[in-house]
This record gives C-alpha cells, sequence and structure tokens, in this order.
C-alpha cells in the first residue's frame, strides 16, 4: 500500500477519551509537551503527534501492571 495509512476497528468511546486527554496533555504536561514539540519540529502531521501523545500514558500504564508497581510521578 502507498499513501496515507488508516485504521479500523478498535473502541471508539475509548480512542475519543484518550485524544481529548492527550490534545490537553500536550499542552500542559510538561513530559508529553516536549513529546509533542518534537514531533512537531520533526513535520509530522498533528494527528499523529496526537496519537503519538496518547499512547505514552497507556504504554507506562502497561509497564506498571506489567510490574505490580505503583506510580511514582518524576520530579519536574
Amino acid at each position: 500500500m502507498r499513501g496515507r495509512r488508516t485504521i479500523g476497528g478498535g473502541r471508539r468511546l475509548l480512542w475519543h477519551v484518550m485524544f481529548q486527554a492527550a490534545l490537553v496533555a500536550s499542552h500542559h504536561n510538561p513530559v508529553l509537551m516536549t513529546v509533542a514539540n518534537r514531533l512537531c519540529a520533526a513535520g509530522k502531521p498533528r494527528k499523529v503527534i496526537i496519537t503519538a501523545v496518547a499512547r505514552k500514558p497507556v504504554t507506562a500504564a502497561n509497564a506498571l501492571c506489567k510490574t505490580r508497581q505503583k506510580w511514582t510521578p518524576q520530579p519536574a
């Protein structure tokens, strides 16, 4: 396949919630803001940036569940 790719399936309501949370986090969370700014500087489309920002907390939560650890925020 050539050109833009699309994703089908998934949980629509969960995706909308994660998208909105990532949109806010990319403006207010310092860690996720640096990720968004780096991708923006690389010339990525806005939706790709928001999707990448939305995946960051999900992967962190999965890692915490896998290792059975509690969340400890990093000092700023």
